[in-house]
Parts: structure tokens; sequence; C-alpha cells
């Protein structure tokens, strides 16, 4: 019951100041004081060329703290019409929407206000809507009544017409940007640009890489091709790279592959058909290394580049690629 009576005698000093308020022009009551209201504005980005019936739209929110409180019918009255440095502008009210929400501490009001234009000109001429007064009244002390000053927004009205001759530099709003050229065309191409880079680059990486950074490319014989540019040039060395070669081959078939299975080992891998003749180049000589010392081989007078070769084609093959000729080089 308490309750309800504070509740009624608050409305009635909120009564009484809203009459007062009424009677005082703004212009004689204190600033409230700092702090005291704290304020956001969703201003137009449009600052120019407004002309006759456009609407100017504003959205602002106040915050106001305990014991003040906004005395309403101080609010913009709509059909109200704004004045410029006191001369009128030609620019009315045209609707406010108010909602507010109340808090123990504070009340946040949000006013979103609707201007439109009823003037025109034959030259482009500045305006403001604003500032607005609103008044507060301390709830403690009714008659401690004080103003809040709602910043003013520039803008600029303009011309339906220009008549005569003009100079278009001395009838440039201050409140224009800067005339800006569309580049949305370059922007599409200068992406497709960078994607197709990209994807070549990509490209570039996964066919000349060495190191296993993409799918597919830390195979069997991509190891053996790193294995075998590390080992000595000489005859140990050969025998080693055959050996490692030979154990990339069982990897990947998962058994012992060898001349005499070959075409099983191709049918199970079907990549390596593009070097079906350098795969018996291959197994000639791993037999004139380790079993035949005098047979003859056809992989050329130095058979550690070839095989480094070989190890290269190998390593294409298991990564999808289609591998590049032995004349190609490394």
């Amino acid at each position: 019951m308490t309750k309800y009576f504070r509740d009624l005698l608050l409305a009635a000093i909120l009564s009484i100041a809203s009459q007062q308020a009424l009677a005082i022009d703004s212009q004689s009551l204190p600033d409230v004081d700092e702090g005291v209201v704290s304020i956001s504005t969703v201003d137009p980005f449009k600052r120019v060329g407004y002309t006759v019936g456009d609407v100017i739209e504003r959205e602002v929110t106040l915050t106001i703290k305990a014991p003040y409180k906004l005395i309403e019918t101080s609010l913009p009255i709509v059909g109200y019409e704004k004045r410029y440095r006191g001369k009128v502008i030609g620019i009315e009210l045209k609707e406010i929407q108010h909602s507010k929400i109340e808090h123990k501490d504070y009340t946040t009001h949000q006013l979103k206000l609707a201007y439109q234009v009823f003037t025109n000109s034959v030259v482009a001429k500045n305006a403001a809507l604003g500032p607005e007064y609103l008044h507060l009244v301390n709830t403690k002390d009714k008659k401690q009544l004080v103003k809040y000053r709602v910043p003013s927004l520039d803008i600029a009205v303009s011309p339906i017409a220009i008549f005569g001759q003009v100079k278009v530099e001395n009838n440039m709003s201050t409140f224009l940007e800067p005339l800006l050229l569309k580049n949305d065309q370059e922007k599409t191409r200068l992406k497709l640009a960078i994607a197709v880079l990209a994807l070549s680059l990509l490209a570039l990486l996964y066919i000349f890489g060495k190191h296993a950074w993409l799918p597919r490319m830390g195979g069997n014989f991509a190891k053996t091709y790193r294995a075998i540019k590390k080992l000595p040039h000489n005859d140990e060395g050969l025998k080693q790279a055959v050996a490692a070669v030979h154990h990339a081959f069982n990897q990947t078939a998962k058994v012992s592959v060898f001349n005499g299975n070959v075409d099983e080992f191709l049918a199970h891998n079907p990549n390596f058909l593009h070097i079906k003749d350098e795969i018996s180049q291959f197994f000639g000589l791993s037999r004139q290394v380790y079993f035949e010392p005098s047979a003859v081989h056809s992989v050329g007078n130095n058979p550690r580049l070839w095989l480094l070769k070989f190890t290269k084609q190998c390593r294409d093959c298991e990564r999808g690629l289609i591998p590049t000729t032995n004349k190609a080089g490394v």
C-alpha cells in the first residue's frame, strides 16, 4: 500500500512539474549536471541533397540516471517547424516515436524522429535538425527543473533545379564527401585474379613440392626421392638408392614387386602405366647392380642421375599427376 501511495505521489509531482515546464522557457532553465544523461544517436549517412518532400529520420537514445526523470511533455511536438539561427528553415517534425525502459537506478528513452522538408531554394543552403531541449525534474526535489540539449544535426537542402550558370566548386556543400568512382568491377576482377593466382601457386606447389604439406604429397616415392638426393655419388650410394626404390614399390603394392609381376602391380596402380617402360628399365638396372655386374642396362652412362629422375616420375604417378619424361630433367 505504501508503494502505491509513493507512485501516486511521484505521478502528481511529475504532473505539476510538467505544467510548470510548459510555462517555462527552456533557455531560462539551468543545464543538467554532467554525467546525469548519456546519449547515443543514429544519424542518416546522407547529409546533403535533401529537397522538397524528403523525410529525414534520426534515432536518439537517452539514459537518465535517478533521481532525475524526463518530463515527457517537453518532447518535440509534431508539426513544429525547425529554425536555423533563429530563422524558419521549412523543415517540420513529421513523426515522433517514444519508448522507455525503467530500471532501478536509471531510465532509457528511445526517440525515433522523422523530419520532412517543405522548402526549396535556387541554391544549396545549410540547415540543421535541432537542437532539441528536453526538461528533467529531480523527483527528490520537485522544484529542481533542468534542461538537456540534444545535439543538432547539420544538413544541407538542395534546389530541385539550378537556374543559370554556376560554379560547381562554389556550390559544393562542406558536408559532401569526396566523389568516388565506382570500382566494383575492378574489385571483382582483382578477386578473380587473386583466386587464379592462389590456385596456380597451389598447383605448382603440388607438382614441384618436396615436402608433405598437402594430401598425397608424403607418399612412398616422395620420401624415397628425398632420400636418394642425399646419398653419396658412388657404387655404394647407387646400391642404396636401388634398394630404396625397391622398398617404395613394395610399400605401394603391399607385396614384393619384381620384373615378373609388374603387370599385376600396374593393374592395381594404373597411375604408373605412364612409365611402364621406365619400370622395366629400373628392374634391368637392379639386376645389373645386385646380381649380374656384367649385364647391360639401358639407363645410360649415369645410372644414379637416371634413377633420381625415375624416382621423381614415380612420385608424380603416386600423386595422380602425369610424369615428365626423362629428357625433361629433374
